[in-house]
């Protein structure tokens, strides 16, 4: 495999991972919060590592929807 080819198969794990944080990340508020307007939604989707990381340390221990995406 080509040095390019192995730099695009990382890229595409690194983001299939990133989605899965996402997709487990929008569950875990579903079950804590219940349905989830469009707007946050759409923010998780958009999300880099990051705030996905915070977030999903967040929702164990936040009271509201509002505090658990608060950025820090």
């Amino acid at each position: 495999m080509t040095a390019l080819g192995r730099q695009g198969r990382q890229a595409g794990e690194r983001e299939g991972r990133q989605e899965g944080q996402r997709s487990t990340l929008l569950k875990q508020l579903r079950l804590r919060f219940g349905e989830l307007p469009e707007p946050v939604v759409a923010r998780v989707r958009a999300a880099d590592a990051a705030q996905i990381e915070g977030w999903t340390e967040r929702v164990l221990t936040s009271p509201t929807l509002d505090d658990c995406l608060t950025e820090r």
